[in-house]
């Protein structure tokens, strides 16, 4: 072996490494994060996990990239350190299906079908179809479909590369002696933790394995020790993934630590133990690419089966070694570890946001409610929840432009840029909550009574504002575009409603039939609930947008205005309707 078969080993590592992370990137953002955002909500049980972490790591065809998702998960108080145990089993399975897709390489026949399954003979044609999607299309996500066939096309040329620098070794002394000292299975085990660790891939080392099998050089023996030492190097990327995270988010390397740990030393030992009283076989036969696939994939489905019953038990050894302390870690909202995967931070930025249309919808409810009956706790939590309400923006905000830098799906994108207009939307909809808040106390303190012909159509206003922001919630929260549409006649209807409130106010001022303080504590209401009602359509509008692909927000809502013909007048007479004011009456205030 010469000094131009190490670089060709070499260069070949750097683009089997390239192909990998191009492709499992790719695979990523086709994915749009579908699978990974129900990881929080379908993982309350481990079997539901297992499948889940299975289906995910199979999909973006990387453990390590699961295991950092889930630390910052964890980290953000998203997921508990329980529903993380089985999602870890599940990614060990999954990763095991590189190694087959891999093993594939080794294929040699003389029929030309067979030798169409042997990666060598048909990526060229996978790369040029990459490149021309690559190249030609318009939409990100033929464009992502297409950087996966890159991907792998460049990773099985990597994988081609160190086939063929390695194959001079086959017939070397040099390398036959070296093979010898991997006989010993602590040293095989070490090795594969080792060269995993350095690389921080199980693919990269199962498949620079099976480069190095094609030699014929490596028997069973040797294989399976090392196998098993790539498991546990594989845990160094969650190791580093969790310096300077919480207690619970370093629990979830410590679980992956220990599942891997502990499986390793069990089917070790008992494979030397029967190896040494059965003396098997296959132990000295030369394994291929095909048979390290195997391998891995039996030990990582043994640990599983093995490990199963007692997710519990893993779990109450990563909190006894991590201790609890009363101290610095702090949950933390939006962990940046999520901007490793943009869809997944967009999925829970989008969640957070619901969180505060929820929040503000609330705040209005119970603020609207102290006009008649006050009550100080619940102006103080009022107070509180404007406070998160500001904190929600602050950090939304903060991380959606940096997310907004990100390599994201047409999807995506649209939903970072709706995200970034409502969450001050939704913000300044609890400012005005808070307002009402303030002037209920004001009624409050000065003892200030409203005629029963103003509060009968307060009651109608304060009816009617109720509605377009809980449509607006649940417009949002459920991406529902009929329930959108019916803000925007709401919000006309709403406006109408406060300028003809202000008009019976004036006409009873100047007949002498109310006082300017009292008008001075009307406007106040009127006035926010009419802001309320702006920001709701600004959302509704947002909502609409983004399933039409229009950017225009003031365009698209003077269009619908003006054109939305049936639908919008049907609707506004519905809510006219349904919110009219009571018979004015020129007498009283």
């Amino acid at each position: 072996m010469t000094v131009f078969n190490i670089f060709t080993l070499l260069g070949g590592l750097a683009f089997f490494l390239f192909g990998m992370s191009t492709m499992s990137n790719g695979l990523e953002r086709v994915a749009g994060g579908k699978l990974e955002r129900i990881l929080g909500k379908m993982t309350d049980k481990p079997i539901k996990g297992l499948i889940l972490g299975a289906g995910i790591t199979a999909t973006i065809q990387s453990s390590s990239a699961v295991t950092v998702m889930l630390v910052g998960l964890v980290n953000s108080g998203i997921m508990k350190l329980g529903q993380s145990v089985g999602v870890i089993m599940g990614s060990n399975i999954g990763t095991t299906i590189t190694a087959w897709v891999l093993s594939l390489a080794g294929i040699d026949s003389d029929n030309f079908f067979v030798s169409l399954l042997k990666p060598s003979s048909f990526s060229p044609l996978v790369a040029l179809a990459g490149i021309i999607m690559m190249m030609v299309a318009k939409k990100n996500r033929t464009k992502d479909v297409g950087a996966v066939l890159m991907g792998f096309a460049v990773l099985m040329f990597g994988m081609d590369l160190m086939s063929d620098a390695m194959n001079p070794l086959a017939d070397s002394p040099k390398f036959a002696e070296i093979m010898v000292m991997f006989t010993n299975p602590l040293l095989g085990l070490l090795v594969g933790l080792g060269l995993t660790a350095v690389v921080q891939s199980s693919s990269a080392t199962v498949g620079i394995l099976q480069a190095l099998s094609m030699t014929g050089g490596i028997s069973f023996g040797m294989a399976i020790p090392i196998i098993m030492g790539q498991n546990i190097g594989t845990c160094i990327t969650a190791l580093i993934s969790s310096i300077g995270v919480s207690k619970h988010a370093k629990r979830v390397s410590a679980v992956h630590v220990y599942f891997n740990l502990i499986g390793t030393t069990i089917w070790l030992s008992l494979y030397l133990i029967l190896d040494a009283i059965l003396n098997f076989a296959f132990t000295d036969t030369a394994i291929d690419p095909m048979g390290i696939a195997l391998v891995h994939s039996i030990f990582n489905v043994a640990t599983t089966v093995l490990l199963f019953p007692f997710s519990k038990f893993l779990e109450y050894l990563a909190v006894k070694t991590v201790k609890d302390k009363t101290n610095k870690n702090k949950k933390v909202f939006l962990d940046e570890r999520l901007l490793a995967t943009p869809s997944l931070a967009v999925a829970q930025c989008r969640e957070y946001t619901s969180q505060m249309a929820r929040l503000a919808a609330d705040m209005l409810i119970q603020s609207v409610a102290l006009i008649d009956n006050y009550n100080q706790k619940i102006a103080d939590k009022l107070i509180e929840d404007e406070q998160k309400l500001d904190d929600y923006e602050d950090q939304l905000g903060t991380f959606l432009v940096r997310l907004s830098g990100s390599q994201l799906s047409d999807e995506d994108s649209n939903t970072v840029s709706t995200l970034l207009h409502t969450i001050g939307d939704f913000e300044r909809i609890g400012d005005h909550a808070l307002n009402i808040v303030n002037t209920a106390q004001e009624i409050n303190t000065k003892e200030i009574s409203f005629s029963a012909q103003a509060t009968a159509e307060l009651k109608v206003a304060v009816n009617a504002i109720l509605e377009i922001t809980g449509l607006t919630a649940d417009a949002f929260c459920f991406d529902n575009t009929l329930l959108a549409l019916e803000v925007e006649p709401l919000e006309q209807v709403i406006d109408g409603m406060v300028d003809e409130i202000k008009s019976r106010h004036i006409s009873r001022l100047t007949g002498g039939n109310c006082t300017i303080e009292l008008g001075f504590v009307l406007s106040d209401l009127l006035t926010n609930f009419e802001r309320i009602s702006d920001h709701c359509s600004n959302i509704a509008v947002c909502v609409l947008r983004i399933h039409d692909s229009v950017f225009d927000t003031h365009q698209y809502l003077n269009n619908y205005k003006n054109e939305g013909g049936e639908h919008f007048t049907k609707s506004f007479e519905g809510y006219l309707k349904k919110h009219r004011l009571p018979e004015f009456k020129t007498k009283g205030n």
